[in-house]
């Protein structure tokens, strides 16, 4: 009888120890970083940190698992919405706001962006970060070595109902040479009712020549979205490439019965970029990549000597990207291959049941989470031109299920898979 309590108490321990895999709810879908100013003035100075409409948070406090930090709702924001961004957090991580449940991500590695109107109130609220310990997800993040429980800058922000969710961009060149640039801005409601806002778009040449200018009227309800669309001629030799890293700079506005209630500035670089009979092209262009390979958190400060030894690419390893780091890339004309954060070596090579994950139908969700994630919040910046789906992590389904979902985007740049083996759920990139 003793034996058998004996082994009752163990199997109980380790479902203790044991964390379930929660996949990821009440998350915003993920986007380009956006920064919100209440001024054409301070959005054109861009010079981040606090305003009116943006808050970052610290005074961050932990106990076990938990951080917390304090936030406050000013009543310039009622009948607006909050949104809390978190640029990464240790593991999966549960969202309270005020001791209530918003939101859980299983991926703490990307930015991520929480609507939690509904539960903030006006005045001071609390923010709470419940960390999963031990991580569910530790399968797919080799790499990790039982991280402490923390979490990178984050902030809460001030949107109106209407609001500007995403911005994209797609750049062809045409048979004269010369490239037509589309950008995408993509609105979203929050109102069941329908409401009508224009927004004012603007974007400028680098020496502040106004390319294209124009504003559109748009009504949406049942929380829906939509995208405006616009072109604008660019000449082939303002288009971006590592020699000569030329930014654009688009100007939003967002307008509801003739009061301005947010504007957005953000830096553009059009390029093309796609492989072509087995090497990447740029521009329509051959280049060849050299590569150094460095972690997501590689100082920005750092890239001008990267450039000064030869290399005219980073591969990044796993875990989350410093967004300074991509704004030195895109300014200094450094190439990118962004790295989703997967890597199951220790689950060693196996296909079979129980063996690696990237076989395992359970966790197809995770990894498809994932690339997409490294996708959408890095998609913007000039300086990636490519997207790696996982590293050291076998082949198999998830894989396959991952890079075909990615290449549903029509999107140009190349997906990879190193370890591939030259099976089909990798795009051809020739690192040097």
């Amino acid at each position: 009888m003793r034996i058998i309590l004996s082994i009752i108490a163990l199997f109980s321990a380790g479902g203790l120890l044991a964390q379930e895999y929660v996949p990821t709810c009440g998350r915003e879908l993920p986007r380009s970083r956006v920064t919100v100013y209440p001024t054409a003035q301070e959005a054109a100075a861009a010079a981040g940190g606090k305003n009116r409409y943006v808050t970052p948070l610290d005074g961050w406090t932990r106990q076990g698992n938990t951080l917390s930090a304090p936030f406050t709702v000013p009543f310039a924001w009622i009948n607006r919405q909050v949104i809390l961004r978190i640029d990464w957090v240790s593991g999966p991580y549960t969202v309270r706001i005020n001791g209530r449940e918003a939101a859980c991500d299983a991926d703490g590695n990307a930015p991520a962006e929480y609507n939690v109107t509904r539960l903030a109130r006006e005045g001071r609220n609390e923010l709470e970060i419940v960390v999963a310990e031990p991580s569910p997800t530790a399968v797919l993040e080799s790499w990790k070595e039982s991280p402490v429980p923390a979490a990178g800058p984050a902030l809460v922000m001030s949107q109106p109902t209407l609001r500007v969710r995403d911005v994209e961009t797609r750049t062809r060149i045409g048979e004269d040479g010369d490239a037509t640039a589309e950008v995408g801005v993509v609105l979203k409601t929050h109102s069941l009712n329908p409401r009508t806002s224009r927004l004012r778009y603007t974007l400028l040449s680098p020496s502040g020549r106004t390319v294209t200018t124009g504003s559109k009227e748009l009504t949406l309800d049942m929380r829906r979205e939509d995208t405006v669309r616009f072109l604008a001629r660019i000449p082939y030799d303002s288009l971006w490439c590592d020699t000569l890293p030329t930014q654009y700079r688009l100007q939003l506005a967002t307008q509801h019965d003739g009061r301005y209630e947010e504007y957005l500035e953000l830096p553009l670089g059009f390029r093309t970029a796609e492989v072509r009979d087995g090497r990447m092209t740029i521009n329509g262009r051959e280049v060849a990549l050299r590569c150094r390979e460095v972690p997501g958190s590689f100082p920005a400060s750092e890239v001008a000597s990267l450039r000064a030894e030869g290399y005219n690419t980073l591969r990044l390893l796993p875990g989350p990207v410093s967004e300074a780091l991509l704004d030195s890339c895109d300014a200094r004309g450094l190439y990118i291959v962004v790295q989703a954060p997967v890597d199951t070596r220790r689950s060693g090579d196996s296909r079979r049941v129980g063996g690696n994950p990237s076989n395992d139908p359970a966790w197809r969700e995770a990894y498809a989470e994932r690339a997409a994630n490294s996708y959408h919040t890095t998609k913007l910046h000039p300086s990636v031109i490519a997207f790696s789906l996982a590293t050291h992590s076998a082949n198999g389904i998830n894989l396959y299920e991952s890079y075909l979902a990615m290449k549903r985007l029509h999107e140009t740049r190349p997906f990879v898979y190193p370890e591939a083996g030259g099976e089909w759920n990798s795009d051809p990139l020739p690192l040097e």
